[in-house]
């Protein structure tokens, strides 16, 4: 059947029996909207788990409906996610446990002493960073909405720099507890801490971080010295909104730093922890659910564009819970996209 037939004999208010994400019955030719999984922590500093982010997702996922109020049928635009990557997993869970042990000498202050398995985890990284760059840059050509599925959030850069070969002017919307500024955090140069940086430093984008609530003090100089990057701190949103600033002004505010395309990098730890508390840094504060939703319905009815998503640090605790809020995120950004494309 083609993308018609099968929509026409679809039944969006069913039980899920498609075994892709969501329930639904696309796969990758036909779906406009291609997940890309990226099943990598490595160089988490604090709790590891996000590596098995997406598949715990996909299997939450099916437990999502598929009505979208600000999307008139979304599930029209076909979603369709990528198997995980064997190689990738594999080679995940073993530089995962030398990297546990390079931050443990690290702190004992012998880490001199396993330079060889810092240099194999940044090659490891390197390589990582260019099949993200070179699977998005095959989905892009063909003309499909990526949304990177993580993973750490030191997954998104080869994508980031895979956009950045296409659109010379763009904003990275970070959603994020973090600033993600540090220059190659416990040695790690693709570190989960540096993303940010990195991309600052590998391509043209601007930089608007909203919610950053945990950072180090050469972070905030960065943040308050370079121009082309825009800071909401979540202690000055809070404050705002007491003193009386509605979230809807707020929200006008962080659009009007962002350009006409627009990158969202959400790392789950944004939200308050209660509905994420096994990320892999969970912080105190952070938002609601529905104050992101939000804020991008609001970027798309500015009329900017959403050029590539991605939702890293979703680690699955003891039950469904950090999955269930994941799938239910990922599922409006990933109508959201689509709305703004001008695919639905």
């Amino acid at each position: 059947m083609n993308k018609q037939e099968i929509i026409a004999n679809f039944d969006p208010n069913g039980v899920a029996v498609y075994e892709g994400i969501f329930g639904l019955p696309f796969n990758e030719e036909q779906a406009e909207v291609i997940i890309l999984p990226v099943p990598w922590d490595v160089s988490s500093s604090y709790s590891a788990g996000s590596a098995n982010g997406p598949e715990a997702i996909l299997e939450a996922s099916f437990q999502v409906d598929l009505f979208d109020p600000f999307v008139k049928d979304a599930w029209k635009l076909g979603v369709h996610m990528l198997p995980v990557s064997s190689v990738w997993k594999y080679r995940n869970d073993k530089l995962r446990l030398k990297a546990e042990k390079y931050i443990a000498a690290l702190e004992k202050g012998s880490a001199d002493k396993l330079q060889s398995t810092l240099n194999s985890i940044n090659r490891n990284t390197v390589a990582l960073n260019q099949w993200v760059e070179e699977t998005c840059a095959h989905y892009l050509n063909a003309s499909k909405q990526v949304v990177l599925l993580g993973g750490d959030h030191s997954t998104p850069l080869g994508y980031i720099k895979a956009l950045a070969k296409k659109h010379k002017h763009f904003s990275v919307l970070q959603i994020d507890a973090h600033a993600d500024l540090r220059i190659a955090y416990e040695d790690f140069k693709h570190s989960h801490a540096s993303i940010m940086y990195n991309v600052l430093e590998e391509t043209s984008a601007k930089l608007t971080q909203v919610g950053i609530r945990d950072y180090c003090e050469a972070e905030a100089e960065l943040m308050e010295t370079n121009p082309r990057i825009h800071t909401f701190f979540d202690r000055d949103l809070k404050h705002k909104t007491f003193n009386g600033t509605t979230w809807a002004q707020q929200v006008k505010d962080i659009i009007d730093t962002l350009e006409q395309k627009v990158y969202l990098s959400f790392d789950i730890d944004g939200l308050d922890p209660k509905l994420c508390p096994n990320t892999g840094t969970p912080v105190p504060g952070g938002f609601e659910f529905e104050q992101i939703s939000y804020l991008l319905e609001k970027i798309v009815e500015s009329g900017r564009t959403f050029i590539g998503m991605d939702l890293n640090e979703v680690a699955p605790g003891n039950d469904e819970w950090d999955a269930n809020v994941g799938a239910r995120m990922l599922f409006r950004m990933c109508n959201l996209l689509g709305k703004s494309q001008g695919l639905i």
